[in-house]
């Protein structure tokens, strides 16, 4: 007989314990009530299995004082796989009966029956299987497939509602004792069974219910999420478009810039190609017409030749001499209209870079008048920039000059060429001479066009230098208009504070007139009110005569008082009159003592 593992018989039995439980459990509800109380006792019962199955296999932990034993510790760490266990875990260690692990533990157990999430709890609790290695052993029941099996099992727990009380319940006290009793079948359970059938197709009816209302409510999130998710990406993609809207924007203007500068370039380009071809076109004419002029000339003298040697029949050995010199002439003569050819050519090419300086000195000159109007300041660059397009006027008019001196050398050759053609037979000796002179004049000719390259070649350097210095003047010129415009700008700003400035100050001038007269008026107030504090003012009726004159009061004599002596005199006697700023007409003054006297009624008149 093979021997079972008693840990594997233990958790057979828990696992057929907690199916009793759960069974009865929902069977009693439904058949009491779906709301159950704590005093239930099926549900009293189904906490002692849960008790026991989580107690299985728990490892022991050392205290201070001895050995213990509890499972808090593993539902204590729901709270961090599972967020929404953070309320329960905070209202169980809140509670203020509770004294032990264990009553905490069965504290948490009741709420989570209560929101009927024991089943979610467990689960995220039974899949971190590295975690609870540190509470329970390897064969524990958590640890194993039946645990798994009893998480599957609470989930049909969500069809009964608990109204549980833990905040009176002592929870710290109570044995965990289970009451095999209550599993025992009887014979009203066998008659039950097409009850607990429609009940059964009940209880599955409202699982599906819940189950699809969780699922909506977890795909009604992630809807949430990603609508939310959508309208971001949606503001980030409409701001990228205003974005690549305006960059669009601006690389259409610039792509415009770009095709009119082109088109300029173009126009400019054609128009220095058609002179181009005008130039070529007359100097191709001349060429023409120079060869044609030679040609004829080239028959007469074969001609002349042809007549000559009929004439000389006798003199046949000269002429094979003078035949010989002919040949050597004829050679010369290609050579020396090659060389023509090649030096009109350089000449025409040196023509067309003329034209070419010319053209570049004519914008450039445009270009300095017009830095001329927009830089007044920068005169002194300009005036050397003008020395320097004197300079090449100056180079130029020496170029033309040798030009028309190599001109006229040519012509003197081709006359040279006729006349040695004309006197080929009588002056050989003198066309050798001629021919060498020639060639130290084309030697000289050849550095004169090397002189005339190297100029060119100065002439490219300054005109490079001085594009390079009218791009920075051009820089210059767009800093010194801004320059002006923010001037202009702050010259705007200061006007306004100015104006600002004077109405301010206008105002204050009024303010402080208005504030002198009042401190005026009220020096006046102050020193009436100081002179009348010690005087005591005589009655009516005491007060009947003047004290200069001694005449008795009357209409025509009015009582004048004195703030200063308390003397009373009349109107006659007190003439004495003085301005005051503070009052429109003048005052009188006593005689005596020059203060201010003020007028009495002399009746008793208010």
């Amino acid at each position: 007989v093979a021997v079972k593992d008693p840990t594997a018989v233990e958790r057979a039995n828990l696992l057929n314990m907690a199916k009793l439980s759960i069974k009865g459990l929902i069977e009693s509800a439904l058949s009491f009530g779906r709301t159950l109380d704590s005093d239930y006792p099926p549900l009293q019962q189904f906490f002692v299995v849960m008790e026991h199955c989580l107690k299985h296999g728990l490892k022991v932990r050392k205290s201070f004082l001895s050995y213990n034993k509890t499972i808090w510790g593993p539902l204590e760490l729901v709270e961090k796989l599972y967020p929404e266990a953070e309320e329960i875990a905070a209202s169980v260690r809140d509670l203020p009966g509770l004294k032990t692990p264990l009553g905490r533990a069965r504290a948490w157990l009741r709420l989570a029956l209560m929101q009927k999430k024991m089943a979610d709890y467990l689960r995220c609790l039974i899949i971190q299987r590295d975690l609870l290695s540190e509470f329970y052993e390897y064969h524990a029941l958590m640890m194993e497939e039946e645990g798994a099996v009893i998480v599957g099992l609470l989930v049909g727990l969500n069809v009964i509602d608990a109204n549980l009380c833990v905040k009176g319940e002592d929870l710290d006290t109570q044995v965990g004792v289970i009451d095999f009793s209550m599993y025992l079948k009887s014979d009203d359970d066998i008659g039950g069974k097409e009850r607990n059938v429609q009940i059964a197709a009940i209880l599955d009816q409202k699982n599906y219910v819940e189950e699809l209302n969780r699922q909506l409510n977890s795909t009604v999130n992630s809807l949430h999420a990603r609508v939310d998710s959508l309208e971001k990406s949606n503001t980030k993609l409409i701001e990228e478009l205003a974005i690549a809207k305006n960059n669009i924007i601006k690389l259409q203007e610039e792509n415009h810039q770009l095709r009119s500068e082109n088109t300029l370039i173009l126009m400019k380009t054609q128009h220095h190609l058609e002179v181009a071809k005008v130039d070529v076109e007359a100097e191709l004419q001349t060429y023409k017409h120079s060869r044609q002029s030679l040609d004829e000339m080239y028959n007469e003298a074969r001609r002349q030749l042809r007549e000559e040697s009929q004439l000389r029949q006798d003199m046949e050995n000269e002429l094979m001499v003078q035949v010989s010199m002919k040949h050597e002439i004829e050679l010369a003569m290609k050579l020396l209209e090659k060389d023509i050819h090649e030096k009109q050519d350089t000449l025409i090419g040196l023509r067309q870079q003329l034209d070419e300086v010319k053209a570049i000195n004519m914008e450039m000159y445009q270009k300095l008048q017009v830095t001329e109007d927009a830089m007044k300041e920068k005169n002194e660059i300009i005036s050397r920039l003008e020395d320097k397009t004197n300079q090449i006027d100056a180079t130029m008019k020496q170029l033309e000059q040798r030009l028309q001196q190599a001109e006229k050398a040519q012509m003197e050759a081709e006359n040279e060429d006729e006349k040695l053609k004309e006197e080929y037979v009588n002056k050989s000796e003198q066309l050798q001479r001629e021919f060498s002179q020639k060639e130290k004049q084309l030697l000289q000719l050849e550095t004169d066009l090397k002189i005339e390259k190297e100029w060119r070649q100065t002439l490219e350097d300054d005109l490079q230098k001085e594009k390079e210095t009218v791009t920075q003047l051009r820089i210059e010129t767009q800093e010194i208009i801004n320059l002006k415009k923010e001037f202009l700008k702050l010259q705007e700003k200061n006007r306004q504070l100015k104006t600002i400035c004077q109405d301010q100050e206008a105002a204050l001038q009024e303010l402080a007139s208005k504030l002198s007269e009042s401190k005026m008026k009220i020096e006046d107030i102050k020193e009436a009110n100081r002179v009348l504090q010690g005087q005591v003012w005589l009655k009516d009726k005491e007060a009947t005569h003047c004290k200069l004159c001694e005449k008795e009061f009357s209409l025509s004599k009015r009582k004048h008082h004195c703030r200063n002596c308390g003397e009373i005199f009349c109107n006659a006697c007190s003439d004495n009159e003085l301005p005051l700023p503070s009052s429109p007409k003048p005052v009188r003054v006593c005689d005596s003592c020059h203060a201010i006297l003020i007028q009495r009624c002399s009746f008793n008149v208010p």
